[in-house]
């Protein structure tokens, strides 16, 4: 049977990634390199705009996450699959923190499996369309969308891959809104670390600071990879938050535990309270600027072993 092209992406499938274009039509790696960043720039031109209709910020194009989401789409693409967890196990937050990032994340993949040319037009073409697919969910079910809007986010990543009429997109977006001081990615169980960062923005207020704990992951069988999973933090965690001046105490009666400075500067020993092996995540959260919420602006991930 034969598709046109809107009908392979109307029954393209949607999840959450990142990703990288992988061409063989092209003949050389210039020709590549080109395809990938017109690819790249038509995509964050489109995000931008969006963001310009509902008065959120521009986003700039941030290299490592662009990194980390082609890894995963090439992979993604290769082993026919759609996922945001890894085949080693690891998902969004654990790729771009283990790679030396330490900023919070949210990631979001389009895929289609039934692409039939890698031509700069038709390429630039398809990946437009799934992005618009994202951005035109509704509620309740528009998590993609949400993300593409989220007034926190400062950069994104986009990867793209094609392998076998694999087509695979992911846009990994970024909220870089604290400088975090070197921490040890490796510990033993138990162990107590200093956690340190400091604003980037003067008017920022730091709400908590979150630890979570999950195992360490195992690798996931293959059909598990090609089912829909929605990816999150685990449930575990221990909350650490500003401490307060004499005579004040929050309801528990205990002051706090994060020192907060005029400078913005924050700082809090941060434990790694399980006895047993896993994976720690920090997660900083501030509130501030055009979200009254509170949003996460870390995901530094440490593995205890």
């Amino acid at each position: 049977m034969t598709l046109s092209r809107r009908a392979f992406l109307q029954s393209a499938s949607l999840s959450l990634g990142a990703g990288f274009v992988d061409l063989p039509s092209l003949t050389s790696s210039q020709q590549l390199e080109q395809t990938f960043a017109e690819i790249r720039a038509n995509l964050l031109n489109m995000i931008n705009e969006q963001r310009e209709a509902e008065n959120v910020p521009n986003l700039q194009m941030d290299e490592l996450a662009t990194e980390i989401a082609t890894k995963h789409a090439i992979d993604m693409a290769t082993n026919d699959y759609v996922s945001h967890w890894g085949r080693d196990g690891l998902k969004p937050y654990h790729r771009y923190s283990f790679a030396g990032g330490t900023d919070a994340t949210q990631e979001n993949i389009s895929a289609a499996d039934n692409t039939w040319s890698t031509k700069n037009k038709d390429l630039k073409q398809d990946t437009a369309y799934l992005h618009v697919r994202l951005y035109n969910e509704v509620p309740p079910n528009d998590g993609h969308r949400r993300a593409i809007l989220a007034p926190q986010q400062t950069h994104v990543g986009i990867g793209l891959a094609v392998d076998q009429l694999r087509l695979r997109t992911v846009e990994l977006f970024v909220a870089k809104h604290v400088e975090v001081r070197p921490v040890s990615r490796q510990v033993k169980p138990g162990e107590e670390v200093p956690f340190t960062g400091k604003f980037l923005k003067r008017y920022r207020e730091l709400t908590c600071v979150e630890v979570f704990y999950e195992p360490l992951p195992k690798t996931p069988e293959m059909s598990w990879l090609r089912e829909p999973h929605a990816y999150s933090w685990p449930p575990e965690s221990k909350v650490l938050r500003p401490k307060l001046q004499p005579p004040f105490v929050y309801t528990d009666r205990t002051r706090g535990e994060v020192d907060v400075f005029p400078d913005g500067t924050f700082s809090v020993p941060v434990k790694f309270f399980r006895r047993e092996p896993g994976i720690y995540t920090i997660v900083t959260w501030l509130k501030g600027g055009k979200t009254s919420k509170g949003f996460p602006v870390t995901e530094v991930c440490v593995r205890a072993e």
